[in-house]
C-alpha cells in the first residue's frame, strides 16, 4: 500500500474547512481567510470544550491539541459542524497606541511598491485600527490585521540576520513588531519606543489577541516624544529565596557547551507566543528526578554533550540519566571515585564532580534531592534559547543553591531508560505522522523522504536539528501563510533540507511541514548527536478529513 495515497487536493475541499492530522491529539484546521480562522477561534473559546488542551490561531488555520482519552476526533468534528460563527467578539478589546518613528529602512522601497510616497504610506499605516489576529514567531510578536488594504507588500527576498528591537514592519496585509533582536524577512517602515515583551510586566506581552492597536506618528504628536527604543527579551539574572545562605549548593567549576536549568516547560503561555521549552528529553528528567527523591517535574540541569564540572558546598544527593557520561567524583581528600550512571549517589563537603563527554545520546541531565533554589521565570524554571526566557546559562564560578527536600519524599529505587541513547554514526529510524502539509510535496519527494537516510548536522540545537540529504521538491511553490508547529514538527524550507524542531521551536513557521515525529519519539528525537542519520517511518498514510461547508 502507499504510504502517501491521493496526494493531489481533493475536490472534496472545495468549500470545506479541512482537518490535516498533525500527530495523535494533535490536528491542523484549515478554514477559508483569516475572518472565518478568528470567528472559529472565538467560538470555540466561548464553548470552552473538555478535552481541549491548547487552540493557536494563525492566518487561515487553528491549531487543536486535546486529550484523545477526553475528546475524540469524531467528538471534535461534531461540535465544529454545531459552533455558530456568526457573532464574534473578535477586535472587542483594549485599543492600544504604539508611538512610532516612521525612519524604517525599507519604507522608501515599500512605497515605490505601492506606487506612492513614503508620506502616503505613513498617512495609511496610520489611519486605521489592527486587530492582533494572533501571536507567533517570538515571544510578543502579533500579527496585526484588518490595516489599509493597500498597505499589502511581500517580505524581503532576502530576510535581514538581525532586526532591531522595536522596529515595526510589514508582510504581506499583516503589520508586526519586533521584540527582540531577531533574523527577520519583513518590510522595516519605522520603530517603536515601547517594550513589546517585558517579563517583569503582567501580562508579559502588550498585545495580545483580540485587542486593538492603533499606530501613532512620533513625528506629529509632541506628546509621544519619548527617549530610547524596544526593550530587548533577554535571561533573567538568577535569583533565590530571600534570607541566609543556603546550606547546600553546588558551585561551577566548568562549563563546556551551554548548560541549562529545565524542568517540564511553560504550559497556557501561546497568547502571549510563548512556547512550551523545557527539557528536550522529559523522560530522563523525570528519571533524574525519581532517583533522588523529587517531583518529576522538578528543574534540573541539562548538560549537552558532557563536560561539566561542580564542587559541592554542603551535602547533596545527585543523579544523572540521559546521554551516557562517565562521572567522576574526586573527594576533598584526593580520593578518586567511578559513579554510577542512571542511580543516586551521596555527595559530601568538598567533593568535585565531572562529567566527562557524551559516549552516546546528546543531552545529560543532573538532578540534585530538593532540587535548586531558583526562582521560576513566567511559571518555570526553563530556559529558552530561541526565546531567551528563563534563567540564564550557568557560568564557571557561580553558586547555585540547593533546596531543602520534602520530608519523607520517595527516592526510585531503579530506573530503566526508557531508550537506548544513540551514537554518532549510527541510524536512529523514528515514527512520524504524516501532515499537515505533505501534499505540498511531490509523490517522489515523499517516497525520497522515507527511503533515504538523513545526516544530523553539527548545525543543531535545541531549536531543531538541520537535516542534510538530497533535497525535497514541493508540488505546492506559492507561500504559505503562517500557521502553528509543533515539538517533532518537520518543517522543509526553501532549500529543501528538512529541519525537525525540537524544544525550543517558533511557535508558528511559514514552511509547510511533511510530518510530525510521533510522541512516543519525541525525547529520542531530542537525544540525537550530531553524526547520526535518521531514518523516518510513516506511522499512517496521509489523510486529511473534510468539513463541507460551515458549521
Amino acid at each position: 500500500m502507499s504510504v502517501c495515497p491521493a496526494l493531489e487536493t481533493s475536490a472534496e475541499s472545495v468549500g470545506a474547512w479541512r482537518i490535516l492530522p498533525m500527530r495523535h491529539g494533535s490536528v491542523l484546521l484549515e478554514l477559508a481567510d483569516l475572518k472565518q480562522t478568528l470567528a472559529l477561534y472565538d467560538a470555540l473559546c466561548r464553548e470552552n470544550l473538555a478535552g481541549i488542551r491548547e487552540i493557536i490561531p494563525a492566518a487561515r488555520t487553528l491549531m487543536i491539541e486535546f486529550d484523545p482519552a477526553l475528546l475524540s476526533l469524531e467528538a471534535l468534528a461534531t461540535t465544529l459542524r454545531g459552533l455558530d460563527i456568526a457573532e464574534t467578539n473578535s477586535g472587542a478589546g483594549a485599543c492600544i497606541e504604539i508611538p512610532v518613528r516612521y525612519d524604517g529602512e525599507d519604507l522608501s522601497d515599500v512605497a515605490e511598491v505601492l506606487n506612492m510616497s513614503p508620506e502616503e504610506v505613513v498617512r495609511r499605516h496610520t489611519g486605521h485600527d489592527y486587530l492582533v489576529a494572533f501571536t507567533g514567531f517570538a515571544p510578543g510578536f502579533a500579527y496585526l490585521a484588518e490595516g489599509d488594504p493597500r498597505l499589502v507588500v511581500p517580505r524581503r527576498k532576502s530576510p535581514r540576520t538581525l532586526v532591531p528591537a522595536g522596529s515595526v514592519g510589514l508582510a504581506g496585509a499583516f503589520s508586526g513588531i519586533y521584540p527582540k533582536a531577531s533574523p527577520g524577512g519583513w518590510q522595516l517602515i519605522g520603530t517603536t519606543p515601547l517594550a513589546l515583551f517585558d517579563i517583569d510586566r503582567q501580562p508579559a506581552a502588550l498585545l495580545q489577541p483580540g485587542q486593538r492597536v492603533r499606530f501613532v506618528d512620533m513625528a506629529k504628536n509632541a506628546a509621544y516624544a519619548v527617549q530610547g527604543g524596544g526593550r530587548e527579551t533577554s535571561f533573567s539574572k538568577r535569583a533565590t529565596a530571600p534570607g541566609a545562605q543556603p546550606a547546600n549548593a553546588i558551585e561551577v567549576l566548568h562549563v563546556g557547551l551551554p548548560v541549562l536549568f529545565q524542568d517540564l516547560g511553560r504550559a497556557g503561555l501561546v497568547a502571549q507566543g510563548i512556547s512550551r521549552s523545557g527539557a528536550a528529553d522529559r523522560e530522563s528528567l523525570k528519571a533524574a528526578n525519581r532517583l533522588v527523591g523529587n517531583p518529576a517535574e522538578t528543574a534540573a540541569l541539562e548538560i549537552t554533550l558532557g563536560g561539566f564540572s561542580f564542587r559541592m558546598r554542603g551535602q547533596g544527593v545527585m543523579a544523572v540519566a540521559g546521554a551516557l557520561v562517565e562521572i567522576t567524583i574526586t573527594t576533598a581528600a584526593g580520593g578518586v571515585i567511578k559513579a554510577p550512571h542512571h542511580a543516586a549517589v551521596a555527595l559530601e563537603e568538598g567533593d568535585s564532580v565531572t562529567l566527562s563527554s557524551a559516549t552516546a545520546g546528546l543531552r545529560a541531565y543532573l538532578a540534585l534531592r530538593g532540587g535548586f533554589d531558583i526562582a521560576p521565570v513566567l511559571t518555570s524554571r526553563s530556559t529558552d534559547m530561541l526565546a531567551q526566557i528563563g534563567p540564564e546559562p550557568l557560568k564557571a564560578g557561580e553558586v547555585i543553591g540547593i533546596a531543602d527536600a520534602s520530608h519523607g519524599s520517595p527516592v526510585a529505587l531503579a530506573e530503566t531508560p526508557a531508550f537506548v541513547m544513540p551514537r554518532a554514526g549510527e541510524v536512529v529510524t523514528l515514527d512520524i505522522v504524516f501532515g499537515p502539509r505533505t501534499d505540498w510535496f511531490t509523490e517522489a519527494s515523499v517516497t525520497r523522504f522515507l527511503s533515504q537516510e538523513w545526516a544530523v548536522s553539527a548545525q543543531s540545537s535545541r531549536v531543531g536539528i538541520r537535516l542534510e540529504g538530497e533535497a525535497l521538491e514541493r508540488k505546492v511553490t506559492g507561500e504559505l501563510p503562517s500557521e502553528a508547529t509543533l515539538r517533532g514538527a518537520i518543517q522543509v524550507p526553501a532549500s529543501g533540507q528538512p529541519v525537525l524542531f525540537l524544544v525550543d521551536h517558533p511557535l508558528t513557521g511559514g514552511y509547510p511541514v511533511i510530518g510530525n515525529v510521533a510522541s512516543h519519539h519525541l525525547d529520542l528525537a531530542g537525544q540525537i548527536p550530531p553524526g547520526a542519520r535518521i531514518r523516518f517511518r510513516a506511522a499512517a498514510p496521509f489523510a486529511p478529513h473534510f468539513l463541507q461547508g460551515q458549521p
